[in-house]
């Protein structure tokens, strides 16, 4: 059977046009990015002076409380969301209109609605009927509504990604519905949801950042505390510093992502393919 042909290769003169693009193309990154050093270097930015800051003791441990601040509030909104998404998936799933119609409605719209606007509104709309929320439940609730609906979402998914004969071998020795996603689909869904989880969860570590809008002290806040403390001049190694925290916190995520479904492999083997039958059904 012949392979689907979605473009034409390229020819001798096709491949040197291709070349020369990207030798251009490089070309013209490699100058923009030597002219911003070369104005970042006639201002002083590169001084050791400037960069000395980043060793005071008291700028690590500001920095590390909001760290701690932010891994905090990302990791409380992450259970919940997972929690509430399950159950979202589940529901969506389900049979019975009085709960799918629900799940699907609640999805509609917390995804649809901005974060940043139902972090405010927790904030400043609550008070107003008399409930007082922390800036920190705040964030942590306008986490989890939004990010519930899109994990429930990456859930149904792959729930559904998997082949039918699964569903139909649950059915064949006498499982319920809500056994067989428990035993049978959700743990083989897993491994093919966990890759869009951890983006998902690297997403929500970065959106803890708009806890600066509400005064919440997350790392964020925290740098922009310190170089007002500072003064404008150590605002480059700041910053520079607040972007390395959140790198290394998220390539430790995608580590850790690899190190698990590594580890799942070698336990539970490779995950179930499709048959030719499955796939025809």
């Amino acid at each position: 059977m012949t392979e689907a042909v979605l473009y034409d290769a390229a020819g001798p003169r096709g491949r040197r046009r291709i070349l020369i693009g990207s030798l251009a193309g490089g070309l013209l990154v490699v100058l923009v990015v030597g002219v911003a050093v070369a104005r970042l270097a006639a201002n002083g930015v590169f001084e050791a002076e400037r960069w000395r800051v980043l060793t005071q003791g008291d700028l690590q441990r500001l920095l590390g409380r909001g760290l701690a601040a932010t891994l905090r509030a990302a990791l409380v909104a992450m259970v919940l969301a997972m929690a509430v998404g399950g159950l979202l998936a589940v529901a969506r799933l389900s049979r019975g209109r009085w709960l799918a119609m629900p799940a699907g409605a609640w999805v509609e719209l917390f995804r649809g609605l901005p974060l940043l606007l139902l972090i405010l509104f927790l904030f400043l709309g609550l008070p107003a009927v008399g409930v007082t929320v922390s800036t920190f439940w705040a964030l942590v609730a306008g986490l989890t509504l939004y990010n519930s609906a899109v994990i429930g979402e990456i859930f149904r998914a792959g729930i559904l990604s998997l082949p039918k004969g699964q569903t139909e071998a649950a059915y064949s020795i006498g499982l319920r519905r809500g056994q067989s996603l428990r035993l049978i689909l959700i743990p083989q869904a897993v491994r093919r949801m966990l890759p869009a989880l951890i983006s998902q969860a690297v997403t929500l570590l970065k959106d803890t950042s708009l806890g600066f809008v509400i005064a919440y002290a997350e790392l964020l806040r925290t740098g922009r505390n310190a170089v007002e403390f500072l003064g404008g001049r150590y605002s480059i190694p700041v910053y520079v510093a607040i972007a390395v925290l959140y790198i290394a916190v998220n390539a430790s995520l995608s580590f850790l992502a690899r190190w698990l479904d590594g580890r799942t492999r070698r336990r539970l083997g490779r995950t179930v393919q499709p048959s030719v039958a499955d796939e025809a059904a």
